[in-house]
């Protein structure tokens, strides 16, 4: 460790000398170069320090730290402070080099295979600790961790006496698993998923008993047949469910890994790797002291973990859940970029893929903040959080009560494109904005969700919070809904006056199986003050908009187009006379003329919002 240290220290004293001010990193660097372009160094922690270091001694306000090709490998999330200069523009840059693609990436390959008599392959990890593998994937695409069904879903039979740990199931349903104590019960609730470990399950009585209560605890309605007397689940991670290519089990008692692959497929021909670093990037400001102007450009952030809580994971909403035993107050499945008390943070041209809970976090007092012209796929959690809920508590009271002025404000997230998100846990959003100010999102691609493509507020009921003046606009949000119900393209809550919805361009929500409706826009409890104009719905199973407990609010100028028997606008505990109407066009399904002016207007509507051009986009 000595040696390491001088190492550094000689690398930064160097550094100083040469008066540069940009330090360049490779994984083919050495950390005992001066960081030049022409001998970087390899290390994005030790560029970190140097940079810290450099902006402190005060000679300029402002450094870029170039990455060039390459992955650089994490064990840990970096961790960010706030910056001591003498200048009060002091700025860092993390930058990928002009035809670049740095990765910083939280994944170990896992290398060492061995094939078994049966035609598995297995790999033996001895130490991963206590929690094992949640996740694994081959040549960066997500391998299904082996289930049952493959890709539909299980019915309860009936639940058990007590509608929260057990349940029992039709005879035959699905193979008995020799190792119960391996397996994963996934569990669907309207909005929101149980993921628990299973306990016991008895062949003779055909009955299923978890390791925990299924369902949020602190929440008496989340009984097993609350919202349907048959609810779906599946199971996950048994060797007697592996049936297809790629599928794989993790064996916690052996430690070992073992994956099915493809008739004379070997193992060492692929990219397999596991998560094993709990997040990514840390930026860690304190309320008192801000962290402030540091920015990331092109850069992918690949692979990082998280585990569910022993006794479960119990979603209550937008990844929220029970904290159970372990926990106090209602958390939130953390994310791979967290930062709180921030001041004007950056994240633009980069990309979030494979990640194991949310992706990116502008938290606790963030403030003039951006995510822009980036994209999001196959995460775990939500694509991007805002803001913060309820839970903190400042001078004995809840924060939005006793510090009003906290709240996370002025932030952006603009031209994304955000797809695959709630990949394990199906109750995520796209984006989502707790109790906010001035927050913008606009002009994001936001599709191929389980559940909601936008969500903002969190407040249930009409009690005042600093949550106001939110513009939701010109975004396309599409093919959502797809595992759960109750949601919508966008769902908004609680009191947020003088907030606009517009320009949105929202299609292809599901029915769904659950016992609550979705739709185009579903206004929950508390929206009052609230502009809603210039939106095209359409292709939506039920209502295009809906309110639900909502007072005084504007519609106008929209295009809703509806399936026969549902009306524009639905109004549960609403009434109808306090939504003011103006302007809307409404046309139903059947009726003449409908597909001509339903093509008509997706060809202006997207003419008029046209999305900055983004990789993997899907219009239409």
């Amino acid at each position: 460790m000595k040696r390491i240290a001088i190492a550094c220290f000689l690398t930064i004293i160097t550094f100083f000398n040469a008066l540069s001010k940009d330090i360049y990193v490779s994984p083919k660097g050495n950390n005992q170069f001066p960081g030049t372009r022409e001998k970087p160094i390899q290390s994005i922690s030790l560029a970190k320090k140097m940079a810290y270091e450099y902006l402190k001694s005060g000679k300029d306000g402002k450094l870029t730290v170039w990455l060039a090709d390459g992955i650089y490998s994490m064990a840990e999330p970096l961790v960010f402070e706030p910056l001591e200069s003498s200048s009060s523009q002091a700025a860092l840059l993390f930058k990928s080099l002009p035809g670049a693609k740095p990765i910083i990436s939280g994944g170990m390959p896992i290398s060492q295979w061995s094939k078994r008599k049966d035609g598995l392959w297995e790999c033996h990890l001895p130490n991963l600790g206590k929690k094992g593998v949640r996740e694994l994937f081959v040549n960066g695409k997500r391998a299904m961790r082996a289930r049952f069904p493959n890709h539909d879903f299980l019915r309860v039979k009936k639940a058990g006496e007590d509608k929260r740990t057990n349940f029992y199931f039709e005879k035959g349903d699905f193979p008995i698993p020799s190792k119960a104590s391996h397996v994963e019960l996934v569990f669907m609730h309207d909005w929101s998923i149980t993921r628990i470990g299973v306990k016991e399950i008895h062949s003779e009585s055909d009955q299923l008993v978890a390791l925990d209560q299924i369902g949020a605890k602190n929440l008496s309605f989340f009984t097993i047949d609350n919202w349907e007397a048959h609810p779906r689940y599946y199971l996950e991670n048994s060797m007697e469910f592996m049936d297809l290519d790629f599928e794989w089990v993790y064996e916690p008692d052996s430690k070992k890994i073992v994956i099915k692959l493809p008739s004379k497929t070997n193992p060492s021909s692929l990219n397999i790797v596991i998560p094993i670093s709990e997040g990514l990037i840390s930026l860690v400001g304190k309320e008192e002291s801000l962290i402030k102007n540091i920015q990331f450009d092109g850069i992918t952030f690949q692979y990082a973990k998280w585990d569910i809580p022993a006794s479960g994971y119990s979603g209550i909403q937008a990844t929220f859940f029970d904290p159970r035993d372990e926990m106090q107050g209602w958390n939130v499945v953390p994310a791979a970029i967290t930062a709180v008390w921030g001041d004007q943070l950056v994240f633009s041209n980069c990309m979030f893929k494979n990640l194991g809970g949310t992706a990116i976090l502008l938290g606790a007092g963030c403030r003039r903040s951006k995510v822009s012209n980036s994209t999001f796929d196959d995460i775990s959690g939500n694509g991007i959080m805002i803001g913060e809920g309820q839970e903190r508590q400042k001078n004995g009271n809840a924060w939005f009560k006793s510090a009003p002025e906290q709240v996370a404000s002025g932030n952006t997230i603009e031209h994304c494109i955000i797809k695959n998100c709630g990949s394990q846990y199906f109750c995520a959003v796209g984006i989502w904005a707790g109790l906010t100010a001035k927050t913008t999102i606009r002009n994001n691609e936001i599709f191929n969700l389980p559940y909601t493509g936008i969500s903002i507020g969190w407040m249930w009921g009409t009690e005042t919070t600093p949550c106001e003046e939110n513009i939701i606009d010109g975004n396309h949000i599409h093919h959502i809904m797809n595992t759960l119900s109750d949601g919508g393209g966008i769902y908004m809550l609680g009191l947020q006056p003088r907030s606009i919805l517009s320009n949105n361009h929202i299609h292809d929500v599901k029915k769904n199986a659950g016992s609550a409706e979705s739709n185009g826009m579903f206004l929950d409890e508390g929206i009052t003050d609230l502009r809603v104009e210039n939106n095209l719905i359409y292709r939506i199973a039920k209502s295009p908009i809906r309110f639900h407990k909502a007072t005084k609010n504007l519609v106008q100028a929209n295009l809703l187009f509806c399936q026969d028997g549902n009306p524009p606008i639905r109004y549960n505990r609403t009434k109808e006379e306090e939504i003011q109407k103006v302007n809307n066009e409404v046309l139903v399904k059947g009726q003449i003329g409908y597909d001509e002016v339903l093509k008509m207007a997706i060809d202006q509507f997207s003419n008029q919002h046209k999305l900055a051009p983004k990789r993997g986009s899907s219009l239409q």
